[in-house]
């Protein structure tokens, strides 16, 4: 080994110190780096989390104030009544719109789980264009948890004068259905 000329010693001690290098970046450096960016990103999403927490926080009053606006909307936890005020609220909107009511076929359906249940009502109206939008206004103005949940028109002559309204409303009570017995 020693008859090799400095020259060739040089390169050999350099390609080997290259070979070290690659080495290194495989093994360590790059294992390194990937971990740091597995780092900042589990990091940035922390702080996401904290920051809607936060946010959440912020927002806590108007939330419960909000959801007790809803309880206090659901329908009454005796399901008479609140069958009751349901269709006195739709033959009320048909008064003051000046709409004419045909059937209202009222519906106990379960909740998804077992702290609600929904009475979902069908009704059939008829009256002119701005009648039948002002028994919509005052249906989406209500203080009961009601929601509109498929709104069919048909025109009952050839003008189009008199349409009738096909309407599925369904209402939250916040208690479980009753079975019957």
């Amino acid at each position: 080994m020693t008859n090799i000329p400095k020259r060739q010693r040089l390169l050999i001690i350099g390609a080997g110190a290259c070979v070290a290098l690659l080495v290194l970046d495989k093994v360590v450096f790059s294992p390194l780096g990937d971990l740091w960016d597995a780092h900042s990103a589990e990091i940035d999403k922390l702080r996401q989390s904290v920051a809607r927490g936060e946010s959440m926080i912020a927002r806590a009053a108007v939330t419960r104030q909000t959801w007790a606006g809803m309880q206090s909307g659901s329908l009454a936890k005796d399901e008479a009544q609140s069958e009751y005020d349901v269709i006195a609220a739709i033959e009320g909107w048909g008064r003051t719109s000046n709409v004419e009511l045909g059937s209202i076929k009222p519906v106990w359906k379960h909740g998804a789980n077992d702290s609600y249940s929904l009475l979902e009502c069908r009704l059939d109206a008829s009256g002119t264009l701005p009648a039948l939008t002002r028994f919509m206004y005052e249906l989406g103005r209500s203080p009961l948890a009601l929601r509109a949940d498929s709104v069919e028109l048909a025109s009952r002559d050839d003008t189009g004068d008199i349409l009738t309204l096909g309407l599925t409303i369904t209402g939250l009570r916040l208690a479980p259905m009753e079975e019957k017995k």
